[in-house]
């Protein structure tokens, strides 16, 4: 009976409120005990777990964070399709060195993922690839052209556990509406990407005095504001859960929040790039500032930490957008919108938000994995006794520089390359099995052979 025990690390429970020094036994893929200086000898002979043996794992976590594994609602691995920006591998490479134990891949593939079929393909290179839980999102229309409907009740049945369009909006509001009709009916929730095409025209970076002395066309704030006000309001009318992707706007903190006091199932999440950039960050040259929905104003910026903070905003995601060198090599106007998040989002969000104390250690486990656990409907983002071992290690002690070349994703298309942070994962555990660790010197990875175990 293999157990991984993690020792002496700072234990958060978002669901409770549980902050303190402890161990965390993990038997079996199960949480099996949490107490302060749990005395293994004694344990192994009052509970029956077994001896020592060279499959058990013993991680010291002083100076470290243990939370519930991270969960991200929203990347994209490129695969089928897009291979040469990331593959279903290398993407769950990236997530378990960022401490993901869970993430929600986006349909904009090619084939769109918009057939059992497709489904079938993701979930099945998913777990030949993979110990980190890959939950597909499907398409809303039929290649995401905006008309005909998928089969939300037959792809909900085979394993996806959203609909999105993400990449653009359903712009046709009768279509949208009959997709929410259908998901409410289905039980599944829609994932919104909130983006009037014909506003945004060909805007490239935040409308203002910015994109005015850089000389480039500007996204309007009412590009999204407009789409997150109707689609609350069909969600209102249809009875249908939505979650409003990658806000960026303070009027789509306003607009959620009124959702909220209304009562509707509306959530929200927030990027760590638009927690921590602006508008003023970008010169004009470098594509790795130009993400859509654009960086916005500080003052866009504070409303969306603010909503977070107060509980508008439910959860952080990091819509990992790998692209290739080349496509981002053409500069701003003409590059590719999107960049990488999954090996940057801890220590970004623990630098910024957490060491300020704008956010507790707490809060960061509630917005990274308690909440979008719930979005999802999956009884995870806790750290109680008969919890799934599902668990991230950070150390926080460590002031380090983040070098886009060790990143495990293929793209190496970040605004960050070169801060110095604190927060690294030390390691990421799935089912009680340790898929990456990171001793300080060395890195570790176990991707699919179940007999594979670290020293």
């Amino acid at each position: 009976m293999a157990f991984t025990l993690i020792k002496n690390g700072r234990v958060l429970d978002p669901e409770t409120g549980y902050d303190e020094i402890a161990d965390v036994l993990i038997v079996d893929g199960k949480i099996l005990d949490i107490e302060k200086n749990l005395d293994l000898d004694a344990y192994e002979s009052h509970h029956n777990i077994g001896e020592y043996s060279e499959n058990d794992i013993i991680i010291d976590a002083e100076g470290c964070l243990v939370m519930p594994g991270l969960i991200d609602l929203h990347v994209h691995f490129r695969e089928p399709g897009f291979e040469y920006k990331e593959t279903i591998r290398t993407g769950a490479r990236a997530a378990a060195r960022g401490g993901f134990t869970s993430v929600c891949m986006m349909p904009n593939t090619k084939p769109v993922v918009d057939s059992l079929e497709t489904l079938e393909y993701v979930l099945d290179k998913a777990a030949d690839a993979t110990h980190i839980r890959i939950h597909p999102i499907a398409a809303i229309t039929a290649n995401q052209d905006g008309e005909y409907l998928t089969d939300f009740q037959t792809l909900a049945d085979n394993g996806a556990v959203a609909v999105s369009e993400d990449g653009k909006s359903v712009m046709n509001a009768r279509v949208a509406r009959q997709a929410m009709r259908l998901a409410a009916n289905v039980g599944i929730p829609v994932f919104a990407h909130c983006e009037d095409i014909n506003l945004r025209a060909r805007g490239v970076m935040n409308a203002g005095e910015k994109a005015k002395s850089l000389e480039l066309y500007g996204i309007l704030n009412e590009v999204e504001d407009i789409i997150v006000a109707r689609d609350i309001l069909i969600a209102k009318e249809t009875g249908a859960q939505l979650h409003l992707c990658h806000c960026s706007t303070e009027d789509s903190v306003r607009l959620t929040q009124l959702a909220k006091e209304a009562g509707l199932p509306v959530s929200a999440e927030v990027t760590p790039h638009h927690l921590t950039l602006t508008e003023d960050d970008i010169d004009g040259t470098d594509s790795n500032y130009k993400m859509n929905p654009p960086l916005r104003t500080k003052r866009d910026r504070d409303a969306l930490r603010q909503g977070l903070k107060d509980g508008i905003i439910d959860c952080i995601s990091t819509d990992h957008a790998p692209h290739s060198e080349e496509d981002k090599a053409v500069g701003f106007k003409d590059g590719a919108f999107g960049i990488t998040g999954l090996e940057t989002a801890v220590p970004v969000i623990y630098t910024e938000l957490v060491e300020t104390g704008f956010l507790t250690p707490l809060e960061m486990a509630e917005k990274m994995s308690y909440n979008p656990a719930k979005i999802l409907g999956v009884d995870r983002g806790r750290l109680q006794i008969g919890a799934d071992g599902d668990v991230t290690v950070i150390d926080v002690s460590e002031e380090y520089e983040i070098k886009k070349e060790s990143f495990f994703s293929m793209g190496k298309n970040t605004p960050y390359d070169r801060k110095k942070v604190k927060g690294r994962v030390r390691a990421t555990i799935v089912d009680g099995r340790v898929i990456y660790r990171n001793n300080g010197s060395h890195e570790s990875l176990v991707e699919t052979d179940p007999a594979e175990h670290f020293d």
